[in-house]
């Protein structure tokens, strides 16, 4: 079953729920019992492949802007 993560408007905590998809948009309570809470945007990442990473992508180089043109310094 899938965690969504919530924060409550009232005290700042955040938490998570374990619950099934189906119920991903009922209302949660804060652990604190207070019942203002929005869900948060959360993201999951994932390696694909055998375990060996992918080299990062190389930085930007030339023009775009000051920092990115190289005239700061």
């Amino acid at each position: 079953m899938p965690s969504y993560a919530f924060r409550c408007r009232e005290c700042g905590d955040t938490f998570e729920l374990t619950r099934p998809m189906a119920e991903s948009s009922a209302p949660a309570a804060c652990p604190a019992g207070h019942g203002d809470t929005v869900k948060l945007l959360t993201t999951f990442g994932t390696i694909k492949g055998g375990g060996s990473a992918a080299a990062p992508a190389p930085a930007p180089s030339g023009g775009g802007g000051c920092c990115g043109g190289g005239c700061c310094g």
